[in-house]
């Protein structure tokens, strides 16, 4: 997080979060940008049997072996076919290295933190605990994940 000088003559200071924006379907998510190691085209993915149906498997991420998360069928999202805008996002955390898959990445966009409300009470059932608020920005929300709660259960303590 930084902060950055409001835009009117203020000198107060206002947070500010670096997102990522990608697209799963018509809607914005977002997530940390200090998260993301790279952003890939689609390689071949290796499947493992007996894993949960949202684990495609592990790719060969130049000489990495990175397992590859379908956030879709994490949240329970209709299908789609990958496109020529499908990419993978490469995401270090403590201690877990994981690749998620997404429709198409949007933009780098720094939020600020006065934008970002807590996601309300009536959908923050099982999928809302995925997210850790909904920023308004211009036209659209953008529902921004909550990283430790997605992948928590595979970070090493």
């Amino acid at each position: 997080m930084e902060l950055t000088k409001r835009s009117n003559d203020s000198e107060a200071e206002v947070a500010v979060d670096q997102q990522i924006l990608f697209k799963m379907g018509n809607e914005y998510y977002g997530l940390s940008i200090s998260l993301v190691r790279e952003i890939i085209k689609p390689l071949p993915i290796t499947r493992f049997p007996k894993s949960p149906p949202y684990v495609e498997g592990v790719i060969d991420l130049r000489g990495r072996i990175l397992p590859i998360i379908n956030l879709r069928k994490m949240f329970d999202l209709e299908p789609m076919e990958e496109t020529d805008d499908t990419r993978f996002v490469d995401l270090q955390m403590d201690g877990l290295n994981i690749g998620i898959i997404v429709d198409a990445v949007s933009e780098v966009m720094n939020i600020p933190q006065n934008l970002i409300e807590p996601a309300p009470p009536i959908i923050a059932g099982v999928e809302g605990k995925y997210l850790h608020g909904i920023a308004r920005l211009n036209d659209k929300l953008i529902m921004l994940l909550d990283v430790d709660e997605i992948f928590g259960q595979w970070k090493k303590k």
